[in-house]
């Protein structure tokens, strides 16, 4: 592959908390921006008149299933861009450009599996989530036409990795940008000007994926990155696809065990309550994706620079960039704990107008960000065992923290809190104080503390 007039970044060289901080900025401009495609169709749908409420716990319904969708997108998608950073830090330019390749061909075949799967089984997979005869005919109709951009929502974020992992993170900022950009405006046009309710959302969301879609496919064909979508690299080779798989294998765990949590919270709320707390917690849940921008950006900022450097050989670094993105992670979630603490309904009120569903609310923040800092210690132990290719434990963590712990509490906690709803979101920082440290320790005592000094520890 010719790399005239072409460029890649080479993270081996300069401070590794200014080449994080370098990726991490843009990454969180752009993930704040990919947010806004989600959080503004609720922030419009929890605002329209007589039917806000149940719009909003329509909505919420159909997290598990968004949720399921990303998941797929991180299997395929963020699954590959560590193996694609290594390669490229171990001058592999042919499995660099196989990498990127198999990842767009699984999107493609995964998304239109999805689309077919979930349009086949949509009414009994939302009635089994908790829909009711008032709220599913909300959930149905943003479901029905959201499906329809699967296809464009998955290459657009998957491929988005490969962007940033060539040292483009400003370019892939814009990739979210412009589509973000677009569902703003076209958010209240078609569910108020149009009265298109909340199937305009979903029509303004899919219009915006797919323009980012087309973005990114534009960038990677271009000139401009060294490593392009090429046809050729598109055949299925079975150990690249293996390999993706099994590193995206913990990201796709991380996401479907939101979503199976989502779930699990959704339909017991519905035993305990009527479904307005499933209005709650997609307040709850909301505030939580706003809060958790910019840790994730710090710690997937972190990730191309620890994977280089590990490909390269320089652990020097690597644990550099260990140390400084834990300790900007948990700096930045204590001052968002604060601001929760603080200024609760100020959060809520960006999601709705019914007095009594903002009054349920407030405790229920509270409870669910309790233990919020130690996210910090789940995300620097997950982010480090995916950038360095450690599965195993990446994804043993994930489910531990899910599965093993907030599922059950999820279930448990409400037969001895009163009122019972309250257990179902103190569950979130039981599993945050055990989950966090537990990956965090064993990623110190296993991986940092074994890193070996590389022979050549020029910084």
């Amino acid at each position: 592959m010719s790399s005239a007039g072409r460029t890649s970044v080479d993270f081996s060289k300069g401070s590794v908390s200014k080449l994080i901080l370098r990726q991490a900025l843009p990454l969180m401009l752009s993930s704040l921006v990919q947010l806004l495609y989600n959080i503004v169709d609720r922030i419009y749908i929890g605002h329209i008149p007589d039917e806000g409420t149940d719009a909003l716990t329509g909505l919420g319904l159909t997290f598990p299933i968004v949720s399921a969708i990303l998941a797929f997108t991180m299997l395929f998608g963020q699954g590959g861009a560590p193996v694609f950073s290594i390669a490229i830090g171990g001058g592999n330019k042919r499995k660099a450009g196989k990498v990127l390749g198999n990842s767009l061909c699984l999107l493609i075949i995964g998304s239109l599996t999805l689309t077919v799967i979930l349009y086949i089984f949509m009414k009994p997979v939302l009635y089994s989530l908790g829909a009711d005869d008032a709220t599913f005919p909300y959930a149905s109709s943003y479901l029905k036409i959201y499906l329809i951009g699967t296809a464009a929502t998955m290459i657009a974020n998957g491929l988005n990795y490969y962007i940033s992992a060539q040292g483009f993170p400003v370019t892939a900022m814009v990739t979210t940008l412009t589509g973000a950009l677009l569902n703003i405006v076209l958010d209240p046009l078609f569910i108020f000007a149009l009265h298109m309710n909340i199937e305009g959302a979903a029509i303004a969301t899919v219009i915006s994926q797919t323009a980012s879609m087309f973005w990114v496919l534009k960038f990677l064909t271009g000139n401009k990155p060294e490593y392009r979508i090429e046809y050729v690299n598109m055949k299925l080779e079975m150990p690249v696809v293996v390999q993706i798989c099994s590193v995206g294998f913990t990201g796709f765990i991380m996401q479907i065990t939101n979503s199976a949590t989502q779930a699990v919270c959704n339909k017991t709320l519905s035993i305990y309550s009527d479904n307005s707390y499933i209005g709650v917690m997609t307040i709850v849940s909301s505030v939580r994706d706003i809060m958790s921008v910019a840790v994730h950006a710090i710690t997937n900022g972190a990730s191309p620079v620890m994977s280089f450097n590990y490909g390269a050989g320089k652990y020097d670094r690597v644990r550099s960039g260990i140390r400084f993105s834990f300790l900007i992670a948990f700096a930045y979630t204590a001052i968002a704990w604060l601001m929760i603490i603080l200024f609760p309904r100020f959060f809520i009120t960006l999601f709705a107008k019914d007095t009594s569903l903002i009054d349920a609310a407030v405790p229920a923040l509270h409870i669910y960000f309790l233990a919020y800092v130690f996210m910090a210690f789940q995300f620097s132990g997950q982010s480090t065992f995916m950038s360095l290719e450690k599965n195993g434990r990446a994804v043993f963590f994930s489910l531990f923290r899910k599965v093993i712990l907030v599922i059950p509490l999820t279930i448990i906690l409400p037969h001895f809190v009163s009122p019972a709803v309250n257990g179902v979101f103190m569950a979130e920082p039981v599993s945050n104080v055990v989950g966090g440290l537990a990956s965090f320790l064993t990623m110190y005592f296993t991986v940092y503390r074994k890193l070996d000094k590389p022979s050549d520890s020029n910084n």
